[in-house]
């Protein structure tokens, strides 16, 4: 679990990073967190205590036959493209690319590290965004998660941006930042091609920690302006799509991990339709897209949902053209 003390310089960061509340409010909830899932009580049998059964899950997969293919799977990070089209999208855009790094749990699957690191230099984007879920437990030490993760960034040429998710500490953050990935936490930056703006926006975890902030981030963004809102998990979408959101942008799900043929997910972890589990989807006005994820969760494996990285091409519309 994670500490109750923080060294002085590490808890100064933090309260000059996030302000003094939010960032004291983040770390209670964080232990308060890992107590539930963790500690004794009716909570025993939770999921996240299961990273100890990994043996015994990769066993009956071997027995099976299915352990080898499934890491196969897991390690086989496919390149997919998605197109948003919309008439709130200023001219000047038109072919801005977005390169989408979600769920990469660098520290459960190496090889699927090094296969995200063979794909970066050949993709042409304008900015990267990372939606959460950087190390594999929701608790305890993450350096070796930073080191992972300095790698990769070393492979982006374009700026930045991240949001924290469910597995992701808020003592993360310095780490983060200083390897060059600007950590959006319920904080909106602009991007200005000559006189036009569009504008990113990212939230802390809506999932587990639930400090998302969404009408801070609205409030912030004027009423005319293409907005993109970063998310870990895209159960958001209503209260996304009701602030005037036009694209959210998230992950968490895995698209199952493990799935049906079909691309059927046995479970999403996520309260949302399922259609709404795994890439593009539109809740009125606001299209979306769930990234699958490019790393794999309490076990490195995949069936029948392949993880990816995602470049979306934003693309203006005019009235007569439909969405």
């Amino acid at each position: 679990m994670t500490s109750r003390v923080l060294p002085p310089d590490m808890m100064d960061q933090l309260e000059c990073r996030l302000g003094s509340l939010q960032a004291r409010q983040r770390l209670a909830i964080e232990r308060d967190y890992e107590e539930r899932i963790f500690g004794p009580g009716l909570h025993f049998f939770h999921v996240k205590k299961w990273y100890s059964a990994h043996g015994v899950i990769a066993g009956a997969l071997k027995l099976m036959g299915l352990y080898g293919r499934g890491r196969r799977n897991a390690c086989d990070v496919q390149v997919r493209r998605h197109v948003v089209r919309s008439r709130a999208l200023p001219p000047a855009f038109d072919g801005f690319t977005i390169l989408h790094i979600s769920d990469p749990h660098v520290d459960l699957n190496p090889r699927a590290v090094n296969r995200i690191i063979d794909l970066l230099p050949n993709l042409a984007y304008d900015i990267c965004v990372l939606t959460g879920d950087y190390r594999g437990h929701t608790y305890g030490p993450f350096e070796h998660t930073l080191e992972v993760l300095a790698r990769i960034r070393t492979q982006l040429t374009a700026p930045v941006y991240g949001v924290l998710g469910n597995h992701d500490s808020v003592r993360m953050v310095p780490g983060l930042e200083d390897l060059g990935i600007r950590m959006l936490i319920n904080e909106v930056v602009s991007i200005a091609r000559g006189p036009e703006r569009i504008h990113v926006a990212g939230i802390d975890d809506a999932h587990s920690i639930r400090l998302d902030d969404i009408d801070k981030v609205a409030s912030e963004i004027p009423a005319d302006g293409f907005s993109i809102l970063l998310s870990h998990t895209p159960e958001v979408y209503r209260q996304a799509a009701h602030a005037g959101f036009d694209l959210l942008l998230g992950g968490h799900t895995h698209g199952g991990q493990i799935c049906l043929t079909g691309a059927i997910p046995i479970t999403l972890d996520a309260a949302l339709p399922r259609h709404m589990g795994a890439g593009s989807c539109r809740y009125h006005a606001m299209a979306g897209y769930t990234s699958v994820g490019a790393g794999s969760s309490i076990v490195p494996v995949r069936f029948n949902c392949l993880p990816e990285i995602t470049l979306h091409h934003l693309i203006p519309t005019i009235d007569t053209d439909p969405l």
